[in-house]
C-alpha cells in the first residue's frame, strides 16, 4: 500500500523558509516543524528562485515577481502565436461547416490542445465530444453536403452570383430547394456577392451631327440574331490614366459579339474597330437596328457611313436617357461590379486588357448564366436554337 505524504500549505512553507535563516541548523528547524531537513532544503531552493511566486502548486507558473510582466507577455505572445497558427491551417475549412471544422480538429488532436482549437474556431468543446463519440444525422449530413455546393458554386462563379442564380445552378445539380432557404444557408456562410452600383454617364452629345430618332423604343425583346445590335462606351480607371471600352451586343441572345479597349475616345479607336469585330463574327443581315447613345462616336460622318454601307438602320436614345439603352448599361454594370470592383488597387493597362478579354471572351460570353435567356449560358441557348450560319 502507497504510503500518504502529508501536504504543507504556501504560508507555512514560506514561513518555515523564513524561520530557517534565524536558526543555527537546518535539522534543529526541521525537528522542530516534524519535517525532514532535505524538504526545507528543496524549499528554501525555490523561494530563493521564485521569492513570493514560489508554492504555487500544480497548475500554476512559477516565476520571480519582478520577471512577471515579462512572463505574462511573453506567454500571450506565445498564445496569439498558436492561435494564429490554428487559425491559419483551419481557414480552408471555416466556410464549409462545423462538420469540416470538427474533422479539422479531430485530425490535429495530436499537435494541439482540443479546447484551446474549440476556443479559437469558435466551437462548442461538448458538441464537438457529442460529434466525435456519435457522429452527425442523416439530415445535418444532407445539409453540411449542401452548403459544400453552396460555397463551391459562389466561388466557382467568382462570388458573382447571388442567391437567385445559386439556386438555378442548384436545381441544374439535382437539388429542390427554395430561394429562401439558399438565401438564409448563404448569410449562415457569409457569402456576399458584390452589389450594384451606379455609374456617372460619360456621353458627349453636344455636336452638330444628325442625331437617329429613338426607333427601338426599348422594345428589348428581340425574334431572331442580327435583328438589333445595340452598343456603348464606358471608361475604365487604370494605374495611368484610363482606358474606354466599347462594345456591341447582338439584342436577341445578349453575347458581346464585337468589342475595342483602347486609350481615346476616338472614332477609329471605338466604335470602327468594335463594329469590324462584330461583323467578323456575325452577318449583318437586312434592315439590322442598331442602337447607341447620342455620342459623336456614333453620330460621326465616318461611323454613320458605316452603318450606311450596310444598309443599317440607325436609332439613338434620347437625350438623358439612360433607360433607352438599359441593356447596354446593365452590361457594364455587371462588368465593373462581378471584376473590377474585387480589389482596391487599379490594373495596369496590360492587365486590365488581359483582365477584359478573359471577362468577355471567356466568362460572359460562355460561362455566365443570362435571366433573359431562361438561366442559360450563351453557348446553352445557341445550341439550342442551332446557331451555326451565324457564329
Amino acid at each position: 500500500m502507497a504510503g500518504k505524504y502529508k501536504k504543507y500549505d504556501r504560508i507555512f512553507k514560506v514561513n518555515a523558509v523564513k524561520l530557517s535563516y534565524k536558526r543555527s541548523t537546518l535539522k534543529e528547524l526541521a525537528e522542530e516543524l516534524g519535517i525532514l531537513p532535505c524538504l526545507l532544503t528543496r524549499w528554501r531552493k525555490e523561494y530563493l528562485k521564485f521569492g513570493e511566486g514560489s508554492f504555487q502548486g500544480s497548475g500554476y507558473d512559477r516565476v520571480h515577481p519582478y520577471e512577471k510582466p515579462i512572463f505574462d507577455l511573453e506567454k500571450k505572445s506565445k498564445e496569439y502565436e498558436l492561435r494564429y497558427e490554428i487559425l491559419k491551417n483551419a481557414t480552408p475549412f471555416l466556410y464549409r461547416g462545423n462538420l469540416a471544422i470538427y474533422q479539422f480538429i479531430r485530425d490535429n488532436e495530436h499537435k494541439y490542445s482540443i479546447l484551446r482549437m474549440c476556443e479559437v474556431l469558435e466551437v462548442g468543446y461538448g458538441r464537438y465530444h457529442r460529434w466525435k463519440n456519435n457522429g452527425i444525422s442523416e439530415k445535418q449530413r444532407q445539409i453540411n453536403i449542401l452548403k459544400d455546393d453552396i460555397t463551391s458554386l459562389f466561388f466557382r462563379f467568382k462570388k458573382h452570383y447571388g442567391r437567385y442564380k445559386i439556386t438555378k445552378e442548384l436545381h441544374k445539380m439535382g437539388y429542390k430547394i427554395c430561394i429562401k432557404r439558399v438565401g438564409f444557408y448563404m448569410r449562415q456562410l457569409e457569402l456576399n456577392y458584390v452589389k450594384k452600383r451606379k455609374f456617372t454617364a460619360t456621353t458627349d452629345s453636344k455636336h452638330g451631327y444628325y442625331i437617329a430618332p429613338n426607333v427601338l423604343n426599348r422594345d428589348f425583346k428581340v425574334s431572331d440574331y442580327s435583328k438589333v445590335w445595340v452598343s456603348d462606351i464606358t471608361y475604365l480607371q487604370t494605374q495611368k490614366g484610363f482606358l474606354y471600352l466599347t462594345i456591341i451586343m447582338d439584342l436577341y441572345d445578349r453575347k458581346i459579339i464585337g468589342w475595342s479597349l483602347g486609350s481615346r475616345l476616338s472614332t477609329i479607336r471605338t466604335t470602327l474597330p468594335a463594329w469590324e469585330m462584330a461583323i467578323t463574327n456575325r452577318t449583318v443581315s437586312n434592315g439590322l437596328i442598331f442602337h447607341s447613345d447620342r455620342g459623336v462616336q456614333y453620330a460621326n460622318r465616318a461611323f454613320r457611313n458605316k452603318l450606311d454601307s450596310y444598309k443599317c438602320i440607325r436609332s439613338m436614345s434620347r437625350k438623358g436617357d439612360h433607360l433607352d439603352n438599359a441593356v447596354s448599361e446593365s452590361f457594364f454594370s455587371s462588368l465593373k461590379r462581378e471584376l473590377l470592383d474585387q480589389g482596391s488597387n487599379l490594373l495596369t493597362r496590360k492587365q486590365m486588357k488581359a483582365e477584359i478579354f478573359e471577362f468577355i471572351e471567356n466568362w460572359y460570353n460562355k460561362k455566365r448564366i443570362h435571366s433573359t435567356l431562361n438561366n442559360k449560358t450563351i453557348e446553352q441557348f445557341n445550341t439550342i436554337n442551332n446557331l451555326k450560319q451565324l457564329d
